[in-house]
């Protein structure tokens, strides 16, 4: 190498690292604005008629003699019917619980057939009826998931929503922690694109699901997702990490690690080092004919069971999330900590 080389090569490098930088820089900026709104607005309510608002809980004759009635998610129904039950027996209480999803659990609410309403996602203006409070039980970690045989073990938010947009197509794009790239296969996106108008869960990925790239797969069920990820190698999903346990037997998958943080570590998902998650909340109903002591005093009794569900659920209850300065509104979780 000349003198004069020498003597530029200092500066061509660092010129090299600034167009680096700035063209990480913008392609960063090109992806801001595609996460959608992780809340709704809990002053918003929606607008119903004054005979609705002064017509009373009633149950379907499906619910017989019951005292009280539930509608739960899935996830839910899996970890709180156990307690619900024990709380029916202690206090001779006729229960009944349905199992469902957040629709379902808001047709159950809108019509008023049931005393206490489940949800897996935040709620949107339309689930905000008059008399409905929502109450907080925790977080749980939305994981990306691909096949085990995978070598990729950890991706940036950047890349996983340009996977998902159709910008990045093949496994061998990315590498691994360890620098082993990945295979030649092509990525295959399974998404769920559930409770769409809703904030949080998927939305916090994508906002819309216009943002999707055309060749996606969407299933309608959580198993179709678990089984549809592990039998493919090119594969990649999303799911809470419960259900990766609770429906094993559809197959083998692998969580990602995002930016360099898992979704087992709850201290990652707190600090939202961990950007996706889902708000698991429980609602009650205020306002004469409508609430009864009994549903109240079973929506509290389930609110400090959440402290103590089992580590597989995997969910982060609301007391946490209060010491890391995420937002509230009485027992409602409004909004994020002030830590981006």
């Amino acid at each position: 190498m000349n003198h004069a080389m020498a003597r530029w090569l200092p500066i061509l490098c660092l010129a090299a690292s600034l167009l680096f930088v700035t063209i990480s820089s913008a392609e960063s900026d090109s992806l801001k604005g595609l996460s959608g709104p992780p809340f709704s607005d809990p002053s918003q309510i929606q607008n119903m008629p004054e005979d609705w608002i002064k017509q009373p809980v009633k149950y379907e004759k499906s619910a017989g003699d019951a005292d009280l009635v539930l509608s739960l998610d899935q996830h839910l129904y899996d970890a709180l019917l156990p307690v619900i039950q024990e709380y029916a027996k202690k206090h001779r209480l006729k229960i009944a619980v349905n199992e469902g999803t957040c629709g379902i659990t808001f047709g159950a609410l809108v019509n008023k057939t049931a005393d206490i309403g489940g949800f897996c996602c935040p709620p949107d203006k339309t689930d905000r009826l008059p008399g409905l409070k929502f109450h907080t039980l925790g977080i749980d970690a939305k994981a990306l998931l691909v096949h085990p045989d995978n070598p990729i073990d950890n991706v940036s938010i950047e890349q996983a929503r340009q996977i998902f947009m159709g910008e990045i197509h093949r496994w061998s794009e990315l590498s691994s922690s360890d620098g082993k790239k990945g295979t030649s296969l092509l990525i295959q996106p399974v998404t769920r694109l559930h409770c769409k108008l809703r904030p949080g869960h998927w939305r916090l990925l994508l906002d819309s699901e216009d943002l999707f790239a055309p060749g996606i797969q969407d299933v309608g069920a959580i198993p179709d997702m678990i089984s549809q990820v592990a039998s493919n190698p090119g594969a990649i999903g999303y799911e809470v990490l419960w259900n990766t346990i609770r429906y094993k037997d559809k197959g083998k998958v692998k969580a990602l690690r995002i930016n360099g943080y898992s979704p087992y570590e709850a201290e990652h998902l707190i600090s939202l080092k961990y950007p996706l998650y889902r708000v698991y909340n429980l609602t009650t109903w205020e306002g004469k004919g409508l609430e009864k002591n009994h549903a109240r005093q079973l929506a509290t009794h389930l609110l400090q069971h959440a402290e103590k569900l089992g580590k597989e659920h995997n969910i982060i209850p609301a007391s946490r999330l209060r010491k890391a300065g995420w937002k509230f509104r009485g027992n409602e979780l409004i909004g994020e900590p002030d830590v981006r």
